[in-house]
């Protein structure tokens, strides 16, 4: 990928920051205690934790050799990798909510900083396999949206789609065989097909043409299956073919365990 590329995916990043910010940056105390659809996560708690994340992509992109001696001494003594991350967002919540938002806002900045320095080609240590730059904002822009989604929900907002989507969607097509393996299922060799509509009546598609099996539908909708923020039956998206109807419970496009993910709205 070349630089400019990876600047502009920096870009939307930065844009997908900015209007999470948007919804948080008023609230008060009790609007920062307001619970989210994330089982005892409160917004603070949200935007705690991509400080937290934050904090440890500066470190794959400026100490990449400790990397992992830190992530394992940090996994020590740690029932599951949901108890550290949940430790983490525990820890910038209890802070008072201006110094939150004043951390949270540092170190966003510092992360695209950090990532426009990235020598070309160069891949950065990560929980799951190592990125490079581009790819470790693209996971950025997926994370950042999905949290904000659950802030929006939260505060009743619903949040006008953009083109940033396509990220979000084409880390959910690049991650299907992994949401198998990660639900202990055998990763199907069958290819998907998968066609979205944009926000803007645009047509973006993955996947070989002929392929038997697909998955159709708005991109936004996509995007909330494969960050697990709705319940399948409550999406407006078409499996045909039996690899296609698998993949829908289980599509994740976020590292670490899937989670109970979310029950169906009407259930």
């Amino acid at each position: 990928m070349s630089r400019e590329r990876t600047l502009a995916v920096l870009a939307d990043l930065r844009a997908e920051n900015e209007e999470l910010d948007l919804l948080v940056a008023g609230l008060d105390g009790a609007g920062w205690a307001r619970p989210t659809p994330s089982p005892g996560w409160s917004i603070a708690f949200q935007v705690a934790h991509l400080a937290w994340t934050d904090d440890w992509t500066l470190r794959a992109t400026r100490d990449p050799d400790t990397f992992h001696s830190a992530a394992n001494e940090l996994l020590v003594g740690a029932a599951e990798f949901d108890e550290i991350v949940d430790l983490g967002a525990a820890a910038g919540a209890a802070l008072p909510p201006a110094e939150l938002l004043l951390r949270w806002r540092a170190g966003r900045a510092a992360v695209l900083e950090a990532l426009a320095a990235v020598p070309e080609g160069s891949r950065l240590p990560w929980f799951g396999p190592p990125m490079k730059a581009a790819s470790m904002a693209t996971a950025r822009i997926m994370e950042t949206w999905a949290h904000g989604t659950d802030v929006a929900d939260a505060l009743g907002v619903r949040r006008a789609p953009t083109a940033r989507l396509k990220h979000i969607a084409h880390l959910g097509v690049r991650t299907f065989g992994f949401a198998f393996a990660a639900h202990g299922l055998a990763v199907p060799t069958e290819p998907v097909r998968v066609e979205l509509t944009g926000p803007d009546g645009e047509e973006w598609s993955w996947g070989p043409a002929e392929a038997a099996d697909r998955i159709s539908g708005p991109a936004l909708d996509f995007c909330l299956l494969v960050t697990r923020r709705r319940h399948p039956d409550d999406l407006a998206l078409t499996a045909d073919g039996p690899v296609a109807t698998a993949w829908l419970p289980v599509a994740q496009a976020f590292a670490g365990p899937p989670g109970e993910g979310r029950a169906p709205l009407g259930g």
